[in-house]
């Protein structure tokens, strides 16, 4: 039981125009609950991309392990190498737009400029294979006038685009659990967060 309301109780309304601050005490505690295993389904989704080649030199769950060690290697901070870990994360639901669901997720745990760099990457990486598709290679440089480009640009460089090696070792993906729980634990940036805060 939890803030007089055990776990298992539900809210009595049938439409919300009926809800009251007790149904939504209930289905608050519910939220926060639930909240806690967020970075767990997280990771298990990732691990969906494990098998998955796609053509590719190696699967996309290695790539991600691959972009992520090399940043982390490279001396980046820990919210940025959970970026580059995350950043192919919507391959699954949304091939046809990855980036946009990967910063979805990540969007109430980052920075602006890691957000932006995770929402835009699929313009950047495609300098480097856009031209052999019948596409505009520098279609990054629509966003020339961003704060964030080179960030963007250096992230595809050094990390993104150099991650299909098969003979590189990465580190596991046990490796990065921590990091993307600490990430996940610590909210900046929801509608929710006011109500959050005052629950805690």
């Amino acid at each position: 039981m939890a803030d007089g309301h055990a776990v298992g109780e539900r809210a009595k309304f049938r439409e919300m125009l009926e809800g009251t601050k007790e149904d939504w005490e209930i289905i608050a505690e519910h939220s926060r609950i639930f909240n806690k295993g967020l970075a767990k389904r997280v990771l298990d989704h990732l691990r969906l991309l494990d098998g998955d080649f796609g053509g590719f030199p190696i699967d996309r769950l290695e790539h991600s392990l691959q972009t992520a060690t090399r940043a982390h290697r490279d001396g980046r901070d820990e919210e940025y190498v959970v970026c580059a870990l995350l950043h192919d994360i919507g391959d699954t639901l949304g091939s046809m737009n990855h980036p946009d669901v990967a910063a979805a997720i990540l969007k109430p745990f980052v920075s602006e400029e890691n957000l932006w760099m995770v929402a835009n990457h699929g313009a950047f990486q495609g300098y480097y294979f856009f031209e052999y598709l019948g596409l505009d290679k520098n279609m990054r440089e629509q966003f020339k006038d961003s704060p964030h480009y080179q960030r963007c640009a250096e992230f595809c460089h050094k990390y993104d685009q150099a991650a299909f090696d098969p003979d590189y070792e990465s580190e596991p993906l046990e490796f990065f659990e921590p990091m993307v729980e600490r990430v996940f634990s610590k909210p900046k940036n929801s509608m929710y967060l006011k109500a959050m805060k005052s629950a805690e």
